[in-house]
C-alpha cells in the first residue's frame, strides 16, 4: 500500500501502523520539541503523545492509527 508523509511517498505493508511508517522515514521524527529538537514515538500506546502528526488533516496520534491506502501524513518536523 502506498502513503504520503511530507510529500515522500511511501510502500508500506498492509497492517503497518502511522509510527511504524514514520520509522522508515529519512528522519523517523513525528514532531519538533518547542526548543527545535527532533521527536519520534515513543511509548507505542498513545499515552506519551510523541507520535502527534496530521493525518489527511486531523491531528492524530501515529501509534494508533493504522495506515490506509493514499492516506497523507503531514509531520511537524519543518519550521516556518
Amino acid at each position: 500500500m502506498h502513503i504520503h508523509i511530507d510529500g515522500l511517498a511511501l510502500a508500506v505493508p498492509t497492517g503497518s501502523s502511522v509510527a511504524a511508517a514514520l520509522a522508515a522515514t529519512p528522519t523517523g521524527c513525528s514532531r519538533l520539541s518547542v526548543s527545535g529538537e527532533p521527536r519520534a514515538p515513543f511509548c507505542g500506546m498513545g499515552i506519551c503523545h510523541e507520535c502527534r502528526v496530521t493525518i489527511d488533516g486531523r491531528r492524530q496520534l501515529a501509534c494508533q492509527t493504522v495506515c490506509r491506502e493514499g492516506m497523507r501524513i503531514d509531520t511537524a518536523t519543518q519550521r516556518p
